[in-house]
């Protein structure tokens, strides 16, 4: 009977499962999108038994399309949104309250207050994060603080938290195992990255006890059975890593320097730095990549806020395109922006910026100016901000760059793959399979069980597909990677000025 990898990809907005066959394919697949909640602006929270029932829905279905049953599974890989949190009752294993996702802001106010009380230094020493409500620790304190029993449960040791991938496998094996791996837990802001263990002084910050946390084991390795009815029979769960750093091992950005970028309504773009964490000194994020044969991998990563959301506003508000696919034929009728700058800081600037306040803008536009020119200026715009980042990661790593590694939606838009390598000046490639976080986690779980033997194996599947070489005849990227950085400089200073002073005229002598 031929042996299967099955990945589970719990996402923000659909939970999906994947089959994948020993030379990396995809034999069978299932998704299900589940409900969004809203309770109140800014709060953003899932049902977690709406997330275990389509989850486990998806693995039966990709494994009933496949004809396979429980027996001819090798292992099971477990990948999820990062930072939502779920606590749940340890004897009836429900839910206390719904999961608190990353998009969440409720919690905002405290974490300034933090700020204010010179705590940031300590959290980003000991975590690599900067201090922000999209972590979990604060998401945990607001539960314990506003669930009624729940401070005096949690004391006496009856609640468990976890993050997505926790509250799956606890799930999976019916209460047995309570883990998580170390990048997830690196995404608490709860664990320490150096010594690799929950930090006490930041449980006693944010008032969480110990006995609520979850083993944190390695991303690679056995770390139990199924114990439920979806499968025929019981299946090793043997691996588990949060989106971003699946993506990045399902991309085979094994050594230090290699980088890929994930385009999606935002990017997230993530560097190998090997061993040793690096600190940022440009607004990155400083996270564990994987640990696998006891070996640690660290990375450094930035955020990109509007990528292929640009698109959407182009489609839903503008009205210029009809479909998302449509804005490379729109952005192709013209050879260039004709002098036009979109810097598409709808929700703010992200890496390496960190900047809340700035609000979007296009620059240069004349009466010549076409919705081709705009749709083009769109896309630049997503290539630009991912140099900026890329540019920090230099910096940072003190890391050259041979290539960038690109999946998601937008990376299936040649246009903007080729500017993207001439603007960095570096080879872009593109895999065949762009399910490249389904696939980092099916091959974590297939190396702990011996399915493939080592990285050398993977390497050998030749997953990529399309290169983009820069054009180093391209005219006028020098300028137009100019045009942007003063495009951002002046929307910042405008962003920032007292409100009015830009509208009033100089009053006359």
């Amino acid at each position: 009977m031929p042996q299967y990898i099955l990945a589970l990809d719990q996402g923000t907005t659909s939970s999906r499962a994947i089959l994948f066959d020993k030379r990396g394919r995809i034999v069978a697949q299932a998704q299900k999108e589940f409900t969004q909640i809203f309770p109140r602006p800014g709060w953003v929270e899932h049902d977690p038994l709406e997330i275990w029932s389509t989850q486990a829905g998806v693995a039966a279905e990709a494994t009933v399309k496949a004809g396979q049953n429980g027996k001819s599974i090798a292992a099971i890989g477990i990948t999820n949104q990062r930072e939502t949190v779920v606590v749940w009752n340890r004897k009836t294993g429900k839910p206390i309250y719904n999961a608190i996702v990353w998009q969440d802001r409720r919690t905002a106010e405290y974490c300034d207050q933090l700020r204010a009380e010179g705590r940031e230094d300590l959290i980003r020493n000991k975590t690599g994060l900067l201090l922000d409500a999209y972590f979990s620790a604060s998401k945990v304190k607001w539960i314990l603080d506003n669930v009624r029993g729940a401070r005096r449960k949690a004391a006496a040791g009856e609640l468990a938290f976890g993050t997505v991938d926790s509250w799956l496998i606890w799930n999976f094996t019916q209460g047995e195992l309570h883990v998580t791996d170390v990048t997830n837990a690196s995404r608490t802001m709860l664990f320490n990255i150096h010594t690799l263990q929950w930090d006490e002084e930041l449980l006693g910050l944010f008032d969480i006890p110990r006995s609520m946390l979850p083993e944190v084991r390695q991303s690679s390795e056995v770390y139990g059975e199924t114990k439920t009815t979806v499968f025929a029979s019981k299946i090793p769960i043997a691996g588990i890593a949060g989106d971003q750093q699946a993506a990045l091992f399902g991309q085979l950005c094994t050594s230090p320097g290699m980088v890929k970028n994930t385009y999606g309504t935002g990017c997230f773009m993530l560097m190998n730095t090997g061993p040793e964490p690096k600190a940022s000194s440009n607004n990155l994020l400083t996270t564990v990549a994987w640990q696998r044969n006891g070996q640690v991998e660290y990375a450094l990563e930035g955020s990109i806020f509007m990528a292929g959301a640009v698109v959407q506003w182009l489609r839903d508000n503008l009205g210029i395109i009809k479909t998302s696919a449509e804005v490379e034929q729109l952005a192709k009728q013209v050879n260039s922006t004709g002098g036009v700058c979109f810097v598409p800081a709808f929700a703010g600037l992200g890496a390496p910026y960190w900047d809340p306040y700035a609000r979007a803008a296009i620059f240069g536009m004349s009466r010549a100016t076409t919705a081709a020119h705009i749709a083009r200026a769109a896309l630049e715009s997503i290539a630009f901000q991912t140099m900026d980042v890329l540019e920090a990661m230099k910096v940072d790593s003190g890391l050259p760059i041979a290539e960038l590694r690109v999946d998601g939606g937008a990376a299936a838009n040649k246009l903007l793959m080729q500017f993207q390598a001439d603007v960095l000046d570096t080879k872009v490639i593109r895999p065949r399979i762009t399910e490249t976080t389904a696939l980092g986690a099916a091959y974590l779980a297939g190396l702990a069980v011996g399915y493939w033997q080592n990285l050398e194996e993977l390497q050998a599947l030749g997953q990529s597909d399309t290169l983009f070489s820069p054009n180093a005849s391209q005219p006028g990227i020098r300028e137009s990677i100019e045009n942007w950085h003063h495009a951002v400089q002046a929307l910042r200073v405008w962003s920032h000025a007292p409100q009015g002073s830009a509208a009033e005229p100089p009053r006359p002598n």
